[in-house]
């Protein structure tokens, strides 16, 4: 009634009503439950009103999860936290994100905020290559998978299953010269592609294989943990998922969806990121212990929305290409 009140009085003085957010906010997301559970603590601690419930899985079983309670006429969220944008993009088309013009993006490069501020993307997740230390040389370049020392020493994960991987793949053929020759190459290598990035780090630290793709974070910190294993930034450059977050266009607490967007982006959320162990989005924040310089780091190009339209035929090349 209060707020009611105060609401009335300000609209008779012609001025525009504003109210902290509060609530509670549903929260699905692809993050590690660790990492899942600081953003929430974190973002509760700055913004005290609001009450975060969060539902954790992988991308491909968040979304079957989200589009069954679409389907049912239910959707939950307030906000997704996933891998990649190319899920961000397929929403997007369909019109279920609810565009944030006022996000507080100062800060973030441009080329990683949808121009249409439906999402934004939080950190920067690149895959590299990992190497263990064992292995006969060093890696500098993703040509040097293709060499005859690395010949069935090589795993990767599959974009038939890891959206990331998909995303590295694309990205990969479209900036190599050798375009879908490079996996051919690589299949003739005796590569070999299957599970996610956590099955690589393992066949790799254990020796099974010597060589792998995997995204940056996981090889840094086992190596800090005392791992034998390393990882590289190719020349070429690496790919990067993003893990954007944005607001449902059924969000039914969209204020406090937006107070997140914003906590994510804002110092204290890009510095959370850091803390974890990501590289944050924002240039103003220094990087994680383990990496290097921000500007030695090349990110290749990537079209989300091309990826989207083109992402079974990608799939199906792959396919081909390394005979699976």
């Amino acid at each position: 009634m209060r707020r009611i009140l105060i609401a009335s009085a300000l609209l008779a003085a012609g001025l525009q009503p504003v109210f902290a957010a509060d609530g509670k906010l549903v929260l699905y997301t692809s993050q590690p439950n660790t990492d899942a559970q600081q953003t929430a603590d974190a973002f509760m601690a700055k913004n005290p009103g609001i009450k975060i419930e969060w539902v954790r899985d992988g991308t491909p079983k968040i979304m079957a999860k989200l589009r069954a309670e679409i389907e049912a006429g239910q959707p939950q969220p307030d906000v997704l936290l996933i891998a990649d944008v190319v899920t961000m993009e397929g929403l997007k088309k369909e019109g279920r994100l609810l565009p944030f013009k006022d996000a507080k993006t100062s800060g973030i490069d441009a080329a990683l905020v949808d121009k249409d501020g439906t999402y934004f993307s939080t950190k920067l997740i690149t895959t590299g290559i990992v190497y263990n230390t064992k292995a006969p040389f060093v890696p500098a370049s993703w040509a040097d998978l293709t060499k005859p020392e690395a010949k069935g020493l090589v795993t990767m994960p599959s974009p038939l299953t890891s959206g990331a991987a998909l995303i590295h793949t694309v990205t990969l053929t479209e900036n190599l010269k050798q375009g879908w020759d490079y996996y051919a190459q690589l299949a003739k290598n005796g590569a070999q592609a299957a599970g996610g990035n956590g099955d690589i780090l393992k066949a790799v630290s254990g020796g099974d294989k010597l060589y792998g793709m995997i995204v940056d974070y996981m090889p840094i910190r086992e190596k800090a943990k005392g791992a034998p294993v390393e990882f590289v930034f190719p020349k070429e450059g690496v790919s990067a998922v993003t893990e954007p977050a944005g607001i449902l266009s059924t969000a039914k607490n969209p204020e406090a969806a937006k107070a997140f967007i914003n906590f994510l982006l804002s110092k204290d959320g890009q510095e959370l990121a850091a803390k974890m162990g990501y590289i944050p989005a924002s240039a103003d924040v220094a990087l994680p212990a383990g990496y290097p310089d921000r500007a030695s780091i090349k990110v290749m190009t990537f079209d989300a929305a091309g990826a989207l339209a083109n992402e079974t035929k990608n799939k199906e090349k792959f396919s081909e290409v390394m005979g699976q």
